[in-house]
C-alpha cells in the first residue's frame, strides 16, 4: 500500500496566483489551515478564506522590505521535522514548532523581469530566496511533505487527496520533489546566465541550460531512439513558439527540418518561401507576394519538394494554402494565417500547420548548442550579415546590378545549406543547391547536375560559404553557366581561382566572410 501522509497545515506564498483561491478552497473542504504571506493571504482572505499570517506563527514580523518573512526556524523546522524521528519531535515540542505538511511556493518572476528591459536592481530585488529555500526542504523532506511549485500541480494534488481522506500518497510527493528541484535548478541557472552577461562574461566557467519539456516524441531520429522536444529562454520565435492547428503529431524530424526551413526564411525582407527536405533547402524564392515565391520555389527542385517542409515569412494567405494542397507536404510553418487559409489547409488533415506568433531575429546574438560524447560545444548563433558594401570586386569586370542582387541572395541561402555548400541562384530565386559534399566541386556539379532536370543554371550566379580552395570548383560552376561568383575569398590559390574567373570573363567578389554548416 502507498504510504500516506495527512495535510493538516499548509504554507503558501506565490507569485503566480492562477488558480489559487480555488486550490485553497479544496484545502479548506479537507480542514487544512493556511499560512500565508502577503498578497497570496490577501486574495485568500479576500474570498473568504481563513488564513493565519506567518509573521502570526512565527512570532516574528517581516523585515527588511519582506527579504526576510520566511526564513525562520518555525517555518523550517515545521518543514524539515522528519516525522518519524523522535529527536525531532522533541525539538518540536520543545520550541513549540507545528509540522507544515504541504507548501505551495512559485518564486518570484525573475526570468520575465529581465525579459522586460528591467534594470539591474529590480532584477536583484525580482531573485527569489525564502522561496528556493523552503521549495529545497519540502522537497529534500518529501517523505513527509508535499511540494507544489506549479499551479498546473493543484489538480493532481487535489485528487490525490480526494482519494485519500486528505492524505498525498508518497508516489505524489517524490514526482512533486523532483519537479521542485527542476524548478529551482532552472531559476538558478537563469541568474547565473544573466550574472555573467551582466558581468560580460560570455564564456563562465560552470554553466547550466535551463529547458521546459514541451512535448515527449514518438520516437527520435530513428523509430528505435526516443525523444522530447524543450523550450528554453529567451523565446525565441519558431517551432518551440509555434501553435500547431492541425495534423500529426510532430515528429522530431519534423521540428527539426521546421527549425531550419523557418530561421533561413526569416533572413529575407521581401516576402519569401523556402522548401527544406532533410534540413537542407531544395526551394528559396522571394517576390513581392508569397504567391509569386511560390512557383519559383518549387521549381528548383520539385522532386525533393515531395514530402517536405513549407515556410514562409508572412501571413499565410489563401492564394499560397491552395497551393500548397497540390502538393504533398509533412509540414507548413508561418508567422501567422487567414481564416481563408486555414479552411483550405483543413482539407488536408494530415499536414502539420504550426503559427509561431512572429520571426525570430536572424541578428540575435544568442549561444546555440550542440551535444558531443561527454559534452556540449557552445558558439554564438550564426548572425553575419553583409551588405554590397562589405564585399570586394576581385575580378576585373564588376557584377552587373541584377548579379548583384542575386548574389546576395544566394548568399543568404547559402549560410543555411549543410557544408561543402554551393547555391546556384537567377531572379532571386534558387536554381540549384548542393549540400554537404565533402569535395565543393562535388557541390558544384551536385547542383548543376540537378537542376538541369528542373531550372537550369544557365546565366545564374554562384554563391559558396566557403572559398575555392582550387580553380577548379570555379571552373565546374561556370561550365554549369553562372555568370558571377560570391565566396568568402582568403585561400592560398585566390590568385589562381581570381586568374580562371578573368578567363571565363565572370565577376566575382569577396565577403570576409564564411558560413560553415555542418
Amino acid at each position: 500500500m502507498s504510504e500516506e501522509t495527512q495535510i493538516t497545515r499548509a504554507l503558501i506564498s506565490v507569485s503566480d496566483k492562477e488558480g489559487l483561491v480555488e486550490f485553497a478552497q479544496g484545502l479548506a473542504k479537507h480542514k487544512v489551515r493556511i499560512l500565508s504571506t502577503g498578497g497570496s493571504a490577501k486574495m485568500l482572505r479576500d474570498a473568504g478564506i481563513a488564513v493565519t499570517d506567518v509573521s502570526d506563527h512565527t512570532g516574528f514580523p517581516e523585515i527588511m522590505d519582506g527579504r526576510v518573512k520566511t526564513l525562520h526556524p518555525t517555518i523550517h523546522g515545521g518543514i524539515l521535522a522528519v516525522r518519524e524521528n523522535q529527536k525531532h519531535r522533541v525539538a518540536m515540542e520543545s520550541h513549540g514548532i507545528a509540522p507544515i505538511d504541504l507548501v505551495v511556493v512559485n518564486l518570484y518572476p525573475f526570468v520575465e523581469t529581465v525579459a522586460s528591459g528591467a534594470d539591474y536592481d529590480t532584477c536583484i530585488e525580482n531573485i527569489d530566496i525564502g522561496g528556493p529555500a523552503m521549495i529545497r526542504a519540502a522537497a529534500k523532506n518529501h517523505r513527509d511533505v508535499t511540494i507544489v511549485t506549479d499551479p498546473a500541480e493543484y489538480a493532481s494534488v487535489l485528487k490525490d487527496m480526494d482519494e485519500n481522506n486528505g492524505a498525498t500518497t508518497i508516489e505524489l510527493r517524490k514526482f512533486l520533489a523532483r519537479e521542485a528541484y527542476a524548478r529551482t535548478s532552472s531559476y538558478d541557472s537563469a541568474i547565473t546566465n544573466w550574472l555573467a552577461g551582466e558581468q560580460g562574461e560570455a564564456w563562465p566557467k560552470r554553466v547550466t541550460v535551463p529547458g521546459r519539456r514541451q512535448q515527449v516524441l514518438r520516437y527520435g531520429e530513428n523509430p528505435h531512439q526516443e525523444a522530447a522536444l524543450y523550450r528554453t529562454s529567451p523565446e525565441r520565435k519558431g517551432v518551440t513558439t509555434a501553435e500547431q492547428l492541425q495534423g500529426k503529431e510532430l515528429s522530431f524530424n519534423n521540428l527539426n527540418d521546421a527549425d531550419a526551413a523557418f530561421e533561413l526564411v526569416s533572413e529575407f525582407d521581401k516576402p519569401a518561401v523556402v522548401i527544406v527536405k532533410h534540413a537542407n533547402p531544395c526551394g528559396v524564392a522571394q517576390a513581392d507576394s508569397l504567391i509569386d515565391a511560390w512557383k519559383p520555389a518549387l521549381d528548383c527542385d520539385p522532386t525533393s519538394a515531395f514530402g517536405g517542409i513549407v515556410a514562409v515569412n508572412r501571413e499565410l494567405d489563401a492564394d499560397l494554402a491552395k497551393e500548397l494542397t497540390e502538393l504533398f507536404l509533412e509540414v507548413v510553418i508561418a508567422p501567422a494565417i487567414t481564416d481563408e487559409a486555414k479552411d483550405v489547409l483543413a482539407d488536408k488533415k494530415n499536414v502539420r500547420v504550426l503559427i509561431t506568433g512572429g520571426m525570430p531575429d536572424p541578428s540575435d546574438k544568442s549561444v546555440t548548442w550542440r551535444t558531443l560524447s561527454g559534452g556540449l560545444l557552445a558558439q554564438s548563433r550564426d548572425n553575419g550579415v553583409i551588405t554590397r558594401e562589405d564585399c570586394k570586386v576581385v575580378t576585373k569586370r564588376e557584377p552587373t546590378e541584377k548579379e548583384w542582387e542575386d548574389m546576395l541572395f544566394a548568399w543568404k541561402v547559402a549560410k543555411h545549406v549543410k557544408s561543402n555548400a554551393i547555391v546556384y541562384t537567377r531572379d532571386q530565386s534558387t536554381v540549384g543547391i548542393g549540400a554537404g559534399q565533402m569535395s565543393r566541386i562535388d557541390s558544384s556539379k551536385i547542383a548543376a547536375s540537378k537542376s538541369a532536370e528542373h531550372k537550369g543554371t544557365e546565366n545564374s550566379v554562384v554563391a559558396s560559404d566557403a572559398f575555392f580552395p582550387f580553380a577548379d570548383g570555379l571552373i565546374a560552376a561556370v561550365a554549369a553557366g553562372a555568370t558571377a561568383a560570391i565566396h568568402p575569398g582568403g585561400s592560398m590559390r585566390d590568385e589562381e581561382v581570381i586568374k580562371a574567373a578573368d578567363e571565363a570573363g565572370i565577376a566575382m567578389v569577396y565577403t570576409g566572410m564564411r558560413h560553415f554548416k555542418h
